[in-house]
């Protein structure tokens, strides 16, 4: 497929007739969703869209044909109904009897299967992080409002309802006049280890797991979830777990635009393994007058402020059996993710825990939620209510992370990998480019592989 594609030709002539075809949900419609990426997130946007009410899952579509296969034994048992397959997004985008499709796809693919799916007359939710770069990410901006289609992106915090409460009160000068916001992600990852190139296992159309990135060998460590610590596919762990953080920074700060200054440090420490990304990375913005920080660690690490340590588990893949650092049968690994937030006369701290805030000289507990358990209380499941919500309403400020300000915190990851590729502290101008540095502007985009261009 280095050539223009039938697939590619059959969805291009299709697409105006599949967005003249679209129509919109009625208040009482469930719309028609299907689900493009089936891997561990994809198979959470599966289960939860096939139990909310608002939607249906009528498409499964992934490059691997057990993950498909695994994903309709799933839509079985939880609706008793089956789904189409497809193993091409194309031709989920040329279906006209599909309302709106939920990206999950690695990073890399975000912004253009979006796009092809928006000119195809798709609504959107896609995954975090809104774009694999600052380019893409723009042209995500332009064709989103070029079709008026509906975008959302998935940093469920924004539809989390103690954390819009603590926002709305910090933004009210719950801590005074904010002079910096932190974001922290203390996520331990063990090694990944090293693998040998092999032959594309059977099932599995290699070439679109691709798409636009450099055509490479098949690779274990390339594919499931390990893709994210590769240029070529991600953005390492600032715009993997990252990008909520910084989301929730910018949010709390109000959604200021670009930064006058960005500048990370750090490296890829104590591993000697694959992996290209780094594994600590510290990273500062010059906000005007105020600043946004932000911190990777991947390796053990103290807590801090009071931001507690959560307990999550291994993801699958990520922890080699030659590791002997890492636990044991699916252990949980400790991770400390979350906000400070530092203002003229207090502080703050936000996790998935809750939320604290402090007052004066004598820290004095003023403000305090703690994050409800239980049904209905999922921020994932709510967040994609509030995207089918707006899908029926055609009107895009009823969504809670909308293209426009999910880009924006995306951007923020991306400078910082820039500044830490190129060595250096970069400043700003419109655009946005960077004065002075063609180096660090040629990171802006990438060499699309055709037929996936942005």
């Amino acid at each position: 497929m280095s050539n223009e594609s039938t697939s590619t030709r059959r969805f291009f002539m299709g697409a105006a007739a599949a967005a003249s075809a679209m129509r919109v949900s009625g208040a009482n419609e469930r719309v028609s969703v299907a689900i493009v990426g089936l891997g561990g997130r994809g198979t959470n946007h599966l289960n939860i869209y096939s139990r909310l009410p608002e939607a249906r899952v009528t498409g499964l579509c992934d490059v691997n044909q057990a993950a498909r296969e695994r994903s309709q034994a799933t839509l079985l048992k939880n609706t008793s109904e089956k789904a189409k397959e497809y193993a091409d997004m194309r031709e989920v985008f040329a279906d006209s009897s599909v309302d709106a499709v939920s990206i999950a796809t690695p990073n890399h693919w975000h912004a253009l299967s979006a796009i092809w799916a928006m000119k195809a007359g798709k609504d959107v939710y896609g995954e975090k992080p809104a774009c694999y770069n600052i380019y893409e990410g723009q042209k995500m901006v332009q064709v989103a409002r070029e079709t008026k289609r509906m975008v959302q992106i998935g940093s469920q915090h924004r539809s989390n309802p103690f954390k819009m409460r603590a926002i709305a009160a910090i933004q009210g000068g719950l801590i005074g006049k904010i002079y910096q916001a932190k974001g922290l992600c203390y996520k331990r990852r063990a090694s990944i280890g090293r693998k040998p190139d092999i032959a594309t296992p059977p099932g599995i159309d290699w070439d679109m797991f691709l798409g636009p990135a450099p055509l490479r060998p098949f690779n274990e460590l390339r594919f499931r979830y390990n893709w994210h610590w590769f240029w070529d596919t991600g953005n390492g762990d600032i715009g993997n777990q990252g990008v909520h953080e910084l989301g929730i920074a910018r949010w709390g700060m109000g959604d200021p635009q670009w930064p006058l200054t960005a500048y990370a440090h750090g490296g890829k420490f104590a591993y000697d393994d694959d992996q290209e990304t780094p594994n600590t990375l510290t990273a500062a913005f010059d906000m005007g007058g105020r600043e946004l920080t932000f911190e990777v660690r991947g390796l053990l690490t103290n807590a801090e402020g009071a931001v507690p340590r959560g307990r999550r588990p291994v993801t699958p893949g990520t922890t080699p059996p030659t590791d002997a650092t890492a636990p044991k049968n699916g252990a949980p690994l400790n991770v400390m993710v979350g906000n400070l937030f530092y203002g003229t006369e207090g502080w703050a701290a936000m996790s998935d825990e809750g939320f604290q805030a402090f007052k004066g000289e004598s820290n004095e507990l003023i403000m305090e939620e703690r994050a409800p358990r239980g049904p209905g209380n999922d921020p994932t499941g709510l967040h994609m209510q509030n995207f089918l919500a707006a899908v029926k309403s055609r009107n895009a400020k009823d969504l809670h992370d909308e293209l426009n300000i999910a880009y924006l915190s995306a951007s923020m990851c991306h400078l910082a990998n820039i500044s830490y590729r190129v060595g250096r502290k970069l400043t700003l101008q419109a655009g946005p480019k960077f004065l002075n540095d063609p180096e660090a502007n040629k990171l802006l985009t990438r060499d699309y592989r055709k037929p996936y261009v942005v």
